[in-house]
């Protein structure tokens, strides 16, 4: 419990753009905040961000897939919204769990500071203790930035953001006009007859204006650019200049958001509201890397199947985006198929013969884990790069055992308690664990890594930094046992087993790490380079053995 009052200090922090939503959610405003960072970063400046989650959820790691995606890892161990993971890829920055504010952190801190005393004599409320630690936590992240991004989930006139959105208008009266940016993401569909509708724009900017906010910047999620007349009647009805009227077309890869914004005018605007254009390097000096990057030419295009248990992108989006990077890095197209592990003999076990490589991700529970052991057996068996990560680590040393080793009923603990082999077992700190939030082995850890593996030619070095998320391990009892016919486990911290990988086999490795976490456009994940390697290697052997 905090022994202190955490006082709100109003002089912390420099610059800050608050980007909200309406309309509807999953409109892509963290993509457009990560987007106008990245350029503000590419003109020199210091950028951070801040993700508003007002679910009452203490983080994100207890929360179901489909209803929030992926959980990200930070490297303080933060589990935190997916966009997190879009703000350190787009702004080549790791953030802390202080980047993320819940209203269940919020409220947790206020309770435990009144159980606590630090308010004694006070009737404890919303306004101002609720909206003091809002502010305080946005202040505390922004400190030492040039500017600080705070994107505010859900949508404008949701019932959980009412306080978010109190403390932004308290905000706005305590900062000086050119130290803050209101910018709001809205929807602009179409009508049956073709034509751009702005009624949603004007009904959210309304409702925004109800509370005390008044936007300094729309930006318009629509198929298309909008139109010059849509902008004049957006800048028309929700009283905005028509020069702070934006675009945010839809984009093939949302790597390519930022030059879509940056052709608008979006940064250049961002930085003359903010007083920061005469601070900015000259646009001749300006990083033009990224640009570079995700315009790169793509010569050749391979087909990785991501055997899973949810049919959902954005549960696994850091392994779609490590598989880009790495595309990006080998100048390959990567096309990721999903193969259903539930529904694998049906269904999708011609995805998976058809597949170039075969990547197996972590996750939870029994369901689809028969299915994913049954394509660790079919990469091994055939030559087919592979690449497991956590769980997918953990299936790869249960086929082993079952398969090569001969252990009958081998299984993780996890998903068969009874089973006769435990090669999978709970980690020994978890035996008295209750809680499930925040408890698993997570964030920074170091591997050390065995010389001459494949691991080391991997990583090109003998030791490793990843993040880690997960509650089981490789039981050290039966290491000499599968330790055998092929499989050696390569990286391990003290006598816990972080990497697999097989002697006899193009390029089969498993991770108990999630390598994807730290992988970025500019930095691609070695684990995921080396599959692309191994693929590409694969592709032009028969063309070597013709020729020879």
């Amino acid at each position: 419990m905090p022994t202190d009052p955490q006082r709100y200090d109003p002089d912390l922090g420099r610059k800050f753009v608050f980007v909200t939503g309406g309309v509807m959610s999953g409109l892509g405003k963290g993509i457009t905040a990560a987007s106008t960072g990245r350029l503000l970063s590419n003109a020199g400046f210091d950028v951070t961000a801040v993700k508003i989650d007002p679910y009452l959820n203490v983080d994100a790691g207890t929360m179901n897939p489909y209803q929030h995606g992926e959980v990200y890892v930070l490297k303080d161990g933060g589990e935190v919204d997916l966009d997190l993971g879009n703000y350190e890829r787009f702004l080549g920055v790791d953030m802390t769990s202080d980047h993320n504010v819940t209203t269940g952190k919020v409220y947790k801190n206020v309770i435990e500071s009144e159980r606590a005393g630090d308010y004694l004599g006070e009737t404890v409320q919303v306004i101002p203790h609720i909206t003091d630690d809002i502010k305080r936590r946005i202040r505390e992240a922004a400190e030492g930035s040039d500017v600080c991004l705070i994107e505010i989930g859900g949508t404008v006139g949701d019932i959980e953001g009412m306080p978010y959105l109190e403390a932004l208008r308290q905000f706005a009266h305590e900062e000086d006009d050119e130290d803050i940016l209101f910018t709001h993401v809205t929807l602009v569909p179409y009508s049956k007859n073709g034509e751009q509708k702005t009624k949603p724009t004007q009904h959210s900017v309304k409702e925004l204006r109800s509370i005390g906010l008044q936007p300094d910047i729309l930006v318009g999620r629509c198929e298309d650019e909008l139109d010059p007349k849509t902008k004049e009647k957006i800048a028309l009805f929700c009283d905005v200049p028509t020069d702070a009227v934006f675009s945010n077309p839809d984009v093939e890869d949302v790597y390519h958001v930022p030059l879509m914004v940056e052709r608008e005018g979006l940064d250049e605007y961002v930085m003359q509201e903010l007083n920061l254009a005469d601070e900015a390097l000259p646009e001749a000096e300006r990083s033009t890397e990224w640009r570079d990057l995700v315009t790169r030419e793509r010569t050749d295009t391979v087909e990785v199947a991501l055997v899973g248990k949810y049919d959902l992108e954005d549960a696994y989006m850091s392994v779609h985006e490590a598989l880009k990077h790495a595309g990006i890095q080998r100048g390959v197209e990567v096309d990721v198929v999903w193969v259903d592990a539930d529904e694998m003999d049906e269904h999708h076990a011609e995805r998976l013969e058809n597949a170039d490589g075969v990547v197996v991700p972590g996750g939870f529970g029994s369901r689809g884990s028969e299915g994913k052991i049954e394509a660790v057996r079919y990469a091994r068996e055939n030559d087919v790069p592979f690449l497991g990560l956590c769980l997918g680590f953990q299936m790869a040393v249960i086929e082993h055992a079952r398969n090569v080793v001969g252990l009958e009923g081998a299984d993780s603990t996890e998903i068969e308690p009874d089973t006769p082999h435990p090669v999978i077992d709970l980690l020994p700190e978890q035996y008295e664990t209750e809680e499930m939030g925040g408890t698993m082995r997570l964030g920074t850890h170091v591997t050390e890594i065995d010389e001459g593996t494949l691991a080391a030619g991997v990583y090109g070095d003998t030791s490793c930094t990843e993040r880690h998320r997960h509650r089981y391990e490789v039981n050290p009892e039966y290491i000499p046992q599968l330790e055998a016919d092929g499989l050696t486990f390569s990286g391990y911290a003290d006598n816990r087993m972080e990497i697999v990988e097989r002697a006899d086999h193009p390029y089969f490795i498993g991770t108990q790490f999630h390598p994807e976490f730290r992988s970025r456009p500019d930095r691609a994940s070695p684990p995921f380079v080396g599959l692309l390697d191994a693929i590409l290697d694969e592709q032009e052997a028969p063309e070597t053995e013709v020729s020879a």
